[in-house]
């Protein structure tokens, strides 16, 4: 027994060392990410196929879209303002428990527009204790003139678990079924728990540093106007993007029909992931721009480009469909160029102590603008004709691009 004992005491001590590098607890986190968003992006995989079996309008596609978003916002106040008090490792395990669990009550229990709503809403609760957290899980972990470049890179594996979760679940759901991939995406989400459990040290002491404010006081951040600009900032930019994301797939599968392409529809999901997963390099890319230059100056000219492509890209649907897509890939390269630099510019200008509760009002207010922008896109296209509609996507794709319009007047007015 003793033994035993000793060889645990052991691997714990070799699994520590290794996750000092930051390189190994920057890959893990990633790795955990992808895992864990498996689910992410499952419903707007799949939004063709449960508006024909549960005949669900654009705008009900729209809110089950962005209530995923809403969940994330109702949670974040709590479990991001927390790490500010606690070790976010605990908050970041919580969120795999969570999304777990909302992935496996859609696959066993969802039939329709509110029981849908109602595990999406839950699994937007995961993202709220996992994506945030983790980015201070890592920074806490992580200081030193490279954590900017850190942060670009954990803000990327967003993207990667938003791409990846497109192609898993259309895969899954054309061989087993689309209740298979749901499920599928719970056991993604234990994993990523077990690998953090075990590989992830707790914080120590001096690494938790608590904030000079009460829970939930997030007053201090509103008053730090060079931060307030990044949020705003980032606001918009996540109407955008997650509408985009949101309305992809089928976007790409309708303009195939428009197109008179129907043999591009069983592709629109690996186009959906190639994307996005591409599009990772220019959050990357653009992080390290921002490093080097004025922030806010590149930030306004990546958000003027993309209220031009997204007219582009909404007003193709009908062309050939390898055009439609390398013109929705130039879009949402557009899109990423200023999302780490957004984020970093947030991290960077936060007041000390007062990390998390920055990152609580980031998401806040950013993902509270993630959940309408879906939602105001399918509104837009049931007004204006439908998803048949060429007019339609053009204007629900100059509906997503007033994101970056809207933002790029916000952070110039601060």
């Amino acid at each position: 027994m003793e033994g035993n004992a000793e060889q645990r005491r052991s691997a714990r001590f070799k699994a520590a060392r290794l996750l000092a590098s930051p390189a190994a607890l920057v890959s893990l986190l990633l790795t955990t990410s992808v895992l864990g968003m498996l689910g992410s992006s499952s419903f707007a995989a799949l939004v063709p196929e449960f508006e024909r079996q549960w005949g669900l309008s654009n705008t009900d596609a729209g809110w089950i879209n962005g209530i995923f978003y809403g969940g994330y916002v109702a949670a974040v106040p709590l479990l991001v303002g927390a790490t500010d008090r606690i070790d976010p490792r605990r908050i970041y395990l919580l969120s795999f428990v969570i999304g777990g669990a909302a992935s496996l009550g859609y696959a066993l229990l969802a039939g329709g527009f509110w029981s849908a709503l109602l595990f999406r809403a839950l699994a937007g609760v995961g993202l709220a204790g996992g994506y945030m957290p983790g980015l201070k899980l890592m920074t806490d972990r992580l200081q030193g003139p490279r954590q900017s470049r850190y942060v670009a890179f954990y803000t990327a594996g967003f993207s990667f678990g938003t791409a990846i979760s497109f192609a898993f679940t259309g895969e899954v759901a054309a061989w087993l079924g689309w209740r298979a991939a749901f499920a599928a995406a719970a056991i993604g989400s234990a994993i990523a728990l077990l690998l953090v459990l075990l590989l992830v040290r707790p914080a120590t002491p001096d690494e938790i540093v608590p904030g000079e404010r009460r829970a939930l006081d997030f007053r201090p951040v509103f008053k730090n106007r060079p931060a307030m600009a990044f949020i705003l900032g980032y606001s918009g930019h996540t109407w955008e993007l997650f509408a985009l994301r949101s309305w992809l797939v089928a976007f790409l599968a309708e303009a195939a029909v428009l197109a008179g392409d129907k043999g591009a529809l069983a592709e629109a999901n690996w186009l959906s992931m190639v994307i996005v997963l591409v599009s990772a390099a220019a959050s990357i890319y653009g992080a390290e721009l921002a490093a080097r230059s004025d922030r806010r100056r590149l930030i306004g000219r990546i958000m003027l480009a993309s209220v031009a492509t997204a007219a582009l890209t909404g007003f193709s649907a009908g062309l050939p469909i390898a055009l439609v897509a390398a013109l929705a890939l130039l879009y949402h390269m557009v899109i990423m160029g200023d999302s780490a630099a957004l984020t970093g510019g947030a991290v960077a200008t936060a007041a000390p102590g007062q990390r998390g509760a920055t990152l609580a009002v980031h998401s806040i207010l950013g993902f509270g603008a993630g959940f309408i922008g879906p939602l105001a896109v399918g509104f837009v296209l049931d007004l204006a004709g439908g998803t048949r509609s060429r007019l339609a996507w053009g204007l629900a794709f100059l509906t997503m691009g007033a994101g970056s319009a809207a933002a790029l007047a916000a952070i110039r007015k601060l």
